[in-house]
Formats: C-alpha cells, sequence, structure tokens
C-alpha cells in the first residue's frame, strides 16, 4: 500500500506522548518527516529517535521557542508542509469562578496563543509555495461542553473557530485547516478531566459515549493522516468529531 505522506515535513507539537504521539508515530509510517516539539526534551528525543525524526524542545506559548522550532525544521529538511497544533492543556474539574488566574492564562497560551504564533511562522512560506495543511487538535468541548470544564471548553471552541476562520482566508493560497474534536481519551489528560481516574468516574465518563470506549491515540492519527494527505484536498474548515457519538 502506497505511503500517504511521502516526503511531506511535519510538525507536531506535544507529540512526545498521547494522541501527538499516536500522530507522529503514524505520519512517519506513512513516509513523512517529523518534528517533535515538546516540553518533555528526554521523551521527544527518544520518539525521534525511534521515527528517524526530529526532537525539538519547546513551550509553544512562547514566540521565541516557536521560532527556534520553525527554524530548527526548515534548516533539516527545507520548509514545513504540515502542521499539527496538538498541544494542549486542562484543568480539574472545578466550578467556573475557582480557577485560578494563572491556571487561566496558562490555558489560553496553551490551546489558543500557540496556534497564532504557528501560524505566524509557518503561513507566511506556504502561501509563497501556495500549498500546505494545517491541523488543530480540539476537543467535543468546544461544541458539547459539560460543566466545570468552563475555561477549558471555552479555548477549544476559540480553537474551532480559528480553525474556520483560518480556513476561509487561506484557501486563496493553496492552504486547507482543519480540526478534530476528539472525545477524553487513553492519554495522561485522562485523569485531569475526570479529576481522579477511578473504575466509577471512567463508567460514569463511558456511559456518554454511545460507542462505548474512550477515544485512543490510533483512532485520532487515523483521522490526522487522512484530513492531512492530499486525499482530503477538497476538505478546509470541518471540525472533524472522533468521539464514538458522544455529540450525538
Amino acid at each position: 500500500m502506497a505511503e500517504r505522506l511521502p516526503g511531506k515535513v511535519a510538525i507536531v507539537t506535544g507529540g512526545a506522548s498521547g494522541f501527538g504521539e499516536g500522530i507522529a508515530r503514524r505520519f512517519a509510517q506513512e513516509g513523512a518527516h517529523v518534528a517533535i516539539a515538546d516540553l518533555n526534551e528526554d521523551a521527544a528525543q527518544k520518539l525521534a529517535k525511534e521515527l528517524g525524526g526530529l526532537a525539538i524542545r519547546a513551550d509553544i506559548s512562547r514566540g521565541p521557542d516557536v521560532s527556534a522550532l520553525v527554524q530548527a525544521v526548515r534548516a533539516k529538511w527545507g520548509e514545513i508542509d504540515i502542521l499539527v497544533n496538538n498541544a494542549g492543556i486542562g484543568h480539574k474539574p472545578q466550578a467556573l469562578d475557582t480557577l485560578s488566574e494563572e491556571t487561566f492564562d496558562r490555558i489560553l497560551a496553551i490551546n489558543a496563543k500557540s496556534v497564532f504564533l504557528t501560524a505566524r511562522e509557518i503561513v507566511p512560506t506556504m502561501k509563497a509555495r501556495k500549498r500546505g495543511a494545517i491541523l488543530n487538535i480540539a476537543s467535543t468541548g468546544g461544541v458539547s461542553p459539560r460543566p466545570n470544564l468552563t475555561w477549558y471548553n471555552a479555548s477549544k471552541g476559540w480553537m474551532i473557530t480559528a480553525t474556520r476562520a483560518m480556513a476561509v482566508e487561506l484557501a486563496p493560497f493553496g492552504i486547507r485547516v482543519n480540526a478534530i474534536n476528539p472525545v477524553a481519551g487513553e492519554t495522561p489528560l485522562l485523569a485531569t478531566f475526570m479529576g481522579e481516574d477511578t473504575p466509577e468516574l471512567r463508567a460514569k465518563f463511558l456511559a456518554s459515549i454511545p460507542i462505548g470506549r474512550f477515544s485512543t491515540p490510533e483512532d485520532i492519527a487515523s483521522a490526522a493522516c487522512f484530513l492531512c494527505s492530499d486525499e482530503a484536498s477538497m476538505i478546509t474548515g470541518v471540525a472533524l468529531e472522533v468521539d464514538g457519538g458522544r455529540c450525538i
């Protein structure tokens, strides 16, 4: 079977674990050169060595880190074909009026500002080349929010709106912009969203997912690979729910 991303250069933020790791692995299997950007440098280096990719320690909420990341990728492989804005953080369930300002600022910086920063660095050359694919990993919380995760949900709603606005503006330049809305998955963030990881809380959460299981990194990677491949050349501005029916 032919590779779906042969020779493509891709950046995956938050690529050392969870959904990001799944996406990085799948992209490499499909022939892409993958740069793994993560705060966990050891994990990023380990995965990059396995995949033949590039690991860069970066806080993607900081402009200088994003600039250095993009420069390192260009120095190794040339221009960037695919950008996956996957890095994200959440907060434990709590009343919306009790979240600290520090936590709120960090959520917006990682989940929203980073999309602006990566676009500022990468979009100009994508425009010049008249091609490129950007994928934002949002959340079902951005379209079907539940109580006590209000500010996390709001940040993902921002990402979905940004995706659609970017898609409209960048389509004339041959750049496609899409999003994926995963339901909670078997990743390090699961316990954060539930407050704690117990059989009782898992059962309660799973009861809201018609297919009856959490999403996996492989589920998200399959959708990401399709949306970033030439097979999806007519798809832009979509926020694809990969959620086992939770948003129905």
